[in-house]
């Protein structure tokens, strides 16, 4: 099974990143654990999960550090 691309959006003017699986938007996250909360219920282990795996995740705007 092919995991889906995760887009990670720039910041939004009041806040937060929305965050993409594919096509299905799966919220705003507003930091770090929130994003890997989206990870989690998109199917993957928040555990194994790097925020800097250009392989999975897609920064637009900045990248982790930039909330």
């Amino acid at each position: 099974m092919t995991r889906p691309r995760i887009v990670v959006h720039p910041p939004a003017p009041g806040g937060g990143r929305r965050v993409r699986a594919g096509d299905e938007i799966l919220g705003l996250a507003r930091g770090p654990g929130e994003l890997l909360e989206f990870l989690r219920r998109a199917g993957l282990d928040p555990d194994a999960v790097r925020l800097d795996d250009p392989g999975l995740i897609e920064w637009r705007g900045g990248g982790p550090d930039h909330w």
